[in-house]
C-alpha cells in the first residue's frame, strides 16, 4: 500500500499507527526506513538483515546486507511490516519493495506519480487532512489523555483548525504547544494567528516525533521540485501562488505577462527568457513532488496549495521580493478577469478569493501613497456588484473604505472612490438612506479636491441625486439633476454623451416624481440624439430607445411601447446576441408590455425565456434572476394561471429572503406581489397578514413618507376596505393621500389612486357628496396631466359618473358617461369589452332618465 498526500497531511502519522498496532499485536519485525534518499534506505534494510540475522549478511557491505533482508522477508513464516516513508522516487521504491506471504510493506510520499506508484499491484491511497470535526475531535482527544481537558474550548479548537488548514501533522504540533504552554485553545489561536510558524509549531512541540518543524516538513519536497524543474522558476512560482487563495486560481493566470516578466527578472542571468512552457514544467514538478496541486479539470480553480504550504512559503519569502511579487500576481490577476464577468461566475468568484486572498497577505504591497490602492482592489469590488451580491459588496466596500483612510487618508482619491462604491452599494442593498450621507460627503469632497465642474464632481452630484430618487426624495432628485444636466451641457455641449447620459437621468426622475409628459419628451430627446451620434446599432442607442419605451408605457401609451420594444429586441440581438444583459433586459421590459396589452400567452413564452437565460448566465440566486422569476409571476397569472404564479412567488420569496434577506426591496417587492396575488384570489385575510409585514418592513427600511411605504399603506388599506373594516381603511387611506401629496405632489399618479380609493371608501360608507369632491379632484387632473384619453382619465371619469347618478345628478352622470363611452370607442374600438360596458351601462341610465321618476 502506498499512501499519498500532501505535507502535513499526516501521512507517516498514519503509517506511525499502523506501526504501533503491529508493535502491540506482537509482530515479529517492524521496520520503519526514511525513503527520501536511497542511502538511508539501504543503511536500515541492512540494520534490518543483521537483526535478524538473515543469511548471508556479513556487516561489510550494506547493499548486499539489504538484498539478504528482501530474501528474508519473502521466505520466512514471522510476521513483519516494513514502513517507507516519505519516498521521492519510485524507481527506488520499487527496487527496494519487500514482497512475502508472512507480512506486507506500506509506503508514505508526496508524489503524484500513481502509474509509477502502482506498478507491482501496489493500492494507492490519497490521504487528505481532517475534516472540522475531525480536527476538533483530534484536539478535544489529546488535550484529555494529556489531562489537561480545561484548555480545551470548543470555538478556540475551531479557529486553531482553520489557521493550520486542519492539517494533521501541525495539529499535533499544536496540541503539543498547547499542553506545554499551559494555555487555552483560544489564546492559543491568538498566537497562530500572529506569530511565524517557525515559533508557534515549532520543533520543540514536536509530539509526533517527525523530527522536523512545520515549516520544514511542509516544504520537505521543495529543493527536489527546485533541481528537478527549469532553472530559477519553480520556487518563485511557488511564492506567487502562496499569494493566492489555496482553495484555487486559474491556470490562465500563469501565462500573463506580468507573471512571465516577473519570472524572467528573477531567474538567474542565463540569457534564457522564462517561457510559458517553462512555467507550466515548474507546475507540473510541484504538483508531481506534492508541494501544490494542478488539475485543469477543476477549471477556474486548476491550481490548488494546501494553507500550511502557502503560509511557510510566504515566511521563507525574503522581504526584498515581497512587493514585486505582490504586484505582479495582482496585475495578473486583473489580466485574466473578464471585461463582463457574469457569464463566467466560476472564474469571477475565484479572482476575488485570490484578490482578498492577495490582500490579506501583502496589505502593504498594494497600497502606495500616490497611487493609493491596485486597481484590482476595485475591480473585485465591483465584480461582487455586478453578481448582484449587493450585502457582501457593502461589507467589502466598507474594509476597502477603512483600509484607504488608514493607508492614504480620507481624503485621498482612492479613498473617496472606495466611499462611493460604498454608498452605491448600500444604495442597492435598499438601503439608500444610509448612502446618501456617504455621497454628499464624496460630493464636498471632490468640489473641495476638483472643483465644481470636475467630471468627477459631476459624477458624485449625479449619484447623489440617483440616492435621493431611490430614497423617495423626487423633489431634490429632479433639482440636482436639472443642475447637473446644466452643467453638461454648459461644459460638454448638448449631444456629448455625457449630456445624454445626464438628461436620460432627468427623464426617469421625472418619470418617478409623476411628470410624464416631460419625462417621455426628455427620454425622446435622448433617444434621437444617441442614434444621431452614435448610430442606430450602438448598445447607448438601443439602451436610450428601450428607456423611451418604458415612458411610453408610464404613460399609458402600451401599444407604442410593445413595438419599440420588439424593434429594439431585434436590434439587440442582431447586434449584441441573444445572450446579451441587453438584450434579456429588453426581452423581459417586453414580456411586461405584452402582459399589459392583452397579450399574456406571448408574455408567459418571453418572460420563460428570460428566467432561463438569466439563471444559466447569472446563477439561481442573482437577484435579476429573481426579479425575472417574479416578473414570470405576473404573466402566469395573466393568462389564468393563478396557481403557479402563486406557487412561483412563493419560492422566490423564500429564495429571496436567504439570499438578499427580508429587508431587501427586491424581497419586498415579491412580498408585495404575492400579497396582491391572495388578494386576487378573494384570500383577502391572508393578503392582509403579508401586507402588514410589508409595511413595517417598508417604514423600518425607508421611513414613514417614502413612495414605496405610502403604496404598502395604500394597498393595506384597500384590503381593509374589502374585510370591511371600513374606518380603518380611511385612516390608512388619509395618511397615505397627505404622505403623497406632500412628497409627489397632489397630481401624481399615485397621489390620484388613493385619492380615487379614499372617495370609493367614503362612496362605500354612504357619503357620497365627500367621494364627489375628491372624485372631482381625481378626474381634472387626471385629465390635465394624462389627457383626455387616457385610460385612467376615463375610469376617473366612470367613477365620477356613478357618484352623480346617486346622488340624482342624473342629467350630468349620462353627459360625463357619454363622453367617456365616445373616447374609448376612439380609443379601443366599439367592440372592446370595456367599450361595450360603458355603452350598455349609459343605455340603462339614458333608458331610466328618459322614464324619469316612476310612481
Amino acid at each position: 500500500m502506498v499512501l499519498t498526500g500532501g505535507g502535513g497531511y499526516g501521512t507517516s502519522q498514519l503509517a506511525a499507527f499502523h506501526a504501533r498496532e503491529a508493535l502491540a499485536e506482537g509482530t515479529d519485525l517492524v521496520v520503519w526506513a526514511r525513503a527520501a534518499e536511497e542511502q538511508a534506505l539501504v543503511t536500515t534494510f541492512a540494520a534490518a538483515a543483521a537483526a535478524v540475522r538473515a543469511p548471508g549478511a556479513t556487516g561489510e557491505n550494506p547493499v548486499g546486507d539489504a538484498r539478504t533482508l528482501l530474501t528474508w522477508l519473502a521466505t520466512t513464516d514471522r510476521s513483519w511490516l516494513v514502513v517507507l516513508d516519505g519516498v521521492t522516487d519510485p524507481a527506488t521504491a520499487q527496487r527496494w519493495w519487500p514482497y512475502g506471504r508472512a507480512g506486507w510493506a506500506m509506503a508514505t510520499t508526496r508524489l503524484r506519480d500513481e502509474p509509477r506508484l502502482s506498478a507491482g499491484s501496489r493500492a494507492v491511497v490519497a490521504v487528505d487532512v481532517y475534516t472540522a470535526e475531525e480536527a476538533t475531535a483530534f484536539l478535544h482527544e489529546r488535550l484529555t489523555v494529556s489531562c489537561r481537558p480545561e484548555l480545551f474550548d470548543r470555538r478556540g479548537a475551531d479557529r486553531v483548525a482553520e489557521l493550520i488548514a486542519r492539517s494533521p501533522l501541525a495539529l499535533g504540533f499544536a496540541a503539543a504547544h498547547i499542553v506545554q504552554e499551559g494555555i487555552t485553545c483560544t489564546a492559543y489561536a491568538r498566537r497562530l494567528a500572529r506569530g511565524p510558524l517557525r515559533e508557534v509549531l515549532s520543533g520543540g512541540s514536536d509530539a509526533e516525533g517527525y523530527g522536523r518543524g512545520v515549516s520544514a516538513a511542509v516544504l520537505l519536497n521543495l529543493a527536489a521540485a527546485v533541481a528537478a524543474g527549469p532553472q530559477g522558476v519553480v520556487e518563485p512560482v511557488l511564492r506567487l501562488a502562496a499569494l493566492l487563495d489555496p482553495d484555487g486560481h486559474p491556470l490562465g493566470l500563469w501565462a500573463t505577462r506580468p507573471i512571465l516578466g516577473l519570472l524572467r527578472g528573477l531567474r538567474p542571468d542565463t540569457g534564457e527568457a522564462v517561457t510559458e512552457t517553462d512555467v507550466l514544467q515548474a507546475l507540473s514538478v510541484l504538483h508531481r513532488y506534492g508541494v501544490l496541486t494542478r488539475n485543469r479539470a477543476d477549471g477556474a480553480r486548476a491550481v490548488r496549495i494546501h494553507a500550511l504550504t502557502a503560509r511557510a512559503a510566504r515566511e521563507a519569502t525574503p522581504p526584498r521580493l515581497q512587493a514585486a511579487l505582490a504586484s505582479a500576481a495582482a496585475d495578473a490577476l486583473l489580466a485574466v478577469w473578464p471585461e463582463v464577468d457574469q457569464p463566467h461566475h466560476d472564474l469571477a468568484t475565484a479572482l476575488r478569493s485570490s484578490t482578498a486572498a492577495l490582500h490579506g497577505h501583502a496589505q502593504a504591497q498594494l497600497w502606495t501613497a500616490e497611487r493609493g490602492g491596485h486597481p484590482l482592489l476595485f475591480r473585485a469590488g465591483n465584480s461582487l456588484m455586478h453578481a448582484g451580491l449587493f450585502g457582501p459588496a457593502a461589507e467589502y466596500w466598507q474594509e476597502l473604505h477603512d483600509v484607504a483612510t488608514q493607508r492614504v487618508g480620507a481624503g485621498h482619491r482612492t479613498a473617496v472612490l472606495a466611499r462611493g462604491n460604498l454608498a452605491a452599494a448600500r444604495r442597492e442593498a435598499g438601503r439608500a438612506g444610509d448612502a446618501i450621507p456617504l455621497e454628499e460627503r464624496v460630493l464636498a469632497d471632490r468640489e473641495r479636491l476638483l472643483g465644481t465642474d470636475h467630471p468627477d464632481t459631476l459624477l458624485a452630484r449625479g449619484n447623489l441625486a440617483l440616492s435621493y430618487r431611490t430614497a423617495g426624495r423626487s423633489e431634490q432628485a429632479v433639482a440636482l439633476e436639472e443642475r447637473v444636466l446644466a452643467d453638461r451641457e454648459r461644459l460638454l455641449g448638448t449631444d456629448h454623451p455625457d449630456t445624454l447620459l445626464a438628461r436620460g437621468n432627468l427623464a426617469v426622475s421625472y418619470q418617478e416624481a409623476g411628470r410624464t409628459q416631460e419625462a417621455t419628451g426628455l427620454a425622446s430627446r435622448v433617444a434621437v440624439g444617441r442614434e444621431r451620434l452614435l448610430g442606430a446599432d450602438h448598445p447607448h442607442t438601443l439602451l436610450a430607445r428601450h428607456n423611451l419605451a418604458l415612458s411610453y408605457r408610464a404613460a399609458g401609451r402600451t401599444d407604442e411601447a410593445a413595438g419599440l420594444l420588439r424593434r429594439v429586441l431585434s436590434h439587440s440581438r442582431r447586434v449584441l446576441g441573444d445572450d446579451h444583459p441587453q438584450t434579456l433586459l429588453t426581452l423581459g421590459s417586453l414580456a411586461l408590455a405584452y402582459s399589459e396589452t392583452g397579450r399574456a400567452e406571448e408574455a408567459v413564452v418571453l418572460g420563460e425565456q428570460v428566467a432561463a437565460e438569466q439563471e444559466r448566465l447569472l446563477g439561481t440566486d442573482h437577484p435579476d434572476t429573481l426579479l425575472a422569476r417574479h416578473n414570470l409571476a405576473a404573466a402566469y397569472r395573466a393568462t389564468g394561471r393563478a396557481h403557479d404564479g402563486a406557487a412561483l412567488l412563493r419560492r422566490v420569496l423564500s429564495d429571496s429572503r436567504r439570499v438578499l434577506g427580508d429587508d431587501h426591496p427586491q424581497t419586498l417587492l415579491t412580498l408585495g406581489s404575492l400579497a396582491r396575488s391572495h388578494w386576487s384570489d378573494g384570500r383577502i385575510e391572508e393578503a392582509v397578514v403579508l401586507e402588514e409585514q410589508l409595511l413595517r418592513g417598508r417604514e423600518r427600511t425607508l421611513g414613514p413618507d417614502h413612495p414605496a411605504t405610502l403604496t404598502a399603506c395604500h394597498d393595506l388599506a384597500r384590503s381593509y376596505a374589502e374585510l370591511g373594516r371600513a374606518e380603518d381603511a380611511i385612516a390608512l387611506e388619509e395618511r397615505a393621500l397627505e404622505g403623497r401629496a406632500r412628497v409627489l405632489g397632489p397630481d401624481h399618479p399615485h397621489t390620484l389612486l388613493t385619492r380615487a380609493n379614499l372617495a370609493h371608501s367614503h362612496w362605500s360608507a354612504g357619503r357620497v357628496e365627500e367621494a364627489i369632491v375628491l372624485e372631482e379632484h381625481v378626474a381634472g387632473a387626471r385629465e390635465r396631466t394624462l389627457g383626455t384619453d387616457h385610460p385612467d382619465t376615463l375610469t376617473a371619469r366612470v367613477n365620477l359618473a356613478h357618484s352623480y347618478r346617486d346622488l340624482g345628478r342624473s342629467r350630468e352622470a349620462v353627459t360625463l358617461l357619454g363622453h367617456v363611452l365616445r373616447a374609448r370607442e376612439r380609443v379601443l374600438g366599439a367592440e372592446h369589452p370595456r367599450t361595450r360596458d360603458v355603452r350598455e351601462t349609459l343605455g340603462q341610465w339614458t333608458a331610466e332618465r328618459d322614464r324619469g321618476p316612476q310612481d
